[in-house]
């Protein structure tokens, strides 16, 4: 990586200043090269955070966006986020957020672009990872997933700059077709097997719950969830292959 070669050439020629100039520079090099999904190391320095309540009600204003998108109101999906946000936060605090936000959809248009835009700036990449998770599982709780709802996540997603392996990454883990697993592990069927186990402990890493910096619960969930879904995918790979 460039970010480990230019923090080597900083220290040879001003010791650990250099260093540490060195392997910020190179980490900004790496986000070039790495394309969409990737962060810098200044853009944790830089992080803002987003409220809980900002939060909650973004979150909403996706949910019904997707629920939206086939352009029928399916009553299970609107249960499935009311019992979601119930469970999770408890009988009080979930009427309060509904409230709030039936309020705020009678005076504003809700923009999925300017909602990504807004969360993109305070939050950090594994949480913006969640939120896919989170509605993918709506779009599924009428039983199905439509091409319409795929088409609107898939939208979201853009706008919230998650890369394209990990949006299909993650939609594997709710459609199901052949291989499966390899989707949720980002990996080709025909690889070897030390590559699986390379695969996995690089997703086991990446959607590990610690990894997820959030005190919203719902997000905390999802992020569970998701790290089991990867476990199961190589636990699968692994009975196919007898590793």
């Amino acid at each position: 990586m460039i970010r480990w070669f230019a923090a080597i050439v900083g220290y040879f020629l001003f010791r650990l200043p250099g260093a540490i100039l060195g392997f910020l520079i190179g980490s900004f090099l790496d986000n070039l090269n790495s394309g969409s999904g990737s962060r810098t190391v200044f853009s944790d320095f830089t992080r803002q955070q987003v409220s809980p309540a900002d939060f909650e009600l973004n979150l909403l204003s996706l949910c019904s966006i997707v629920i939206k998108a086939d352009g029928q109101v399916s009553q299970r999906e609107l249960d499935y986020v009311r019992q979601y946000f119930l469970s999770t936060y408890g009988k009080d605090k979930a009427n309060a957020i509904f409230k709030t936000f039936n309020e705020v959809i009678k005076n504003r248009e809700i923009s999925a672009q300017r909602i990504c835009t807004y969360l993109n700036q305070r939050t950090r990449y594994e949480v913006r990872l969640q939120l896919l998770h989170f509605l993918f599982g709506i779009a599924q709780a009428d039983g199905a997933i439509s091409n319409l709802e795929i088409e609107k996540i898939k939208e979201i997603a853009g706008y919230l700059r998650v890369g394209r392996q990990d949006f299909e990454s993650i939609k594997a883990m709710f459609i199901k077709s052949a291989d499966n697993a390899y989707k949720i592990l980002e990996i080709e069927k025909g690889v070897s097997d030390d590559e699986v186990k390379k695969a996995y402990r690089k997703m086991a890493k990446k959607y590990h719950p610690d990894k997820v910096i959030t005190k919203n619960e719902a997000i905390k969930k999802g992020a569970e969830e998701k790290f089991k879904e990867v476990q199961r995918a190589y636990e699968q790979i692994q009975k196919e292959r007898g590793i």
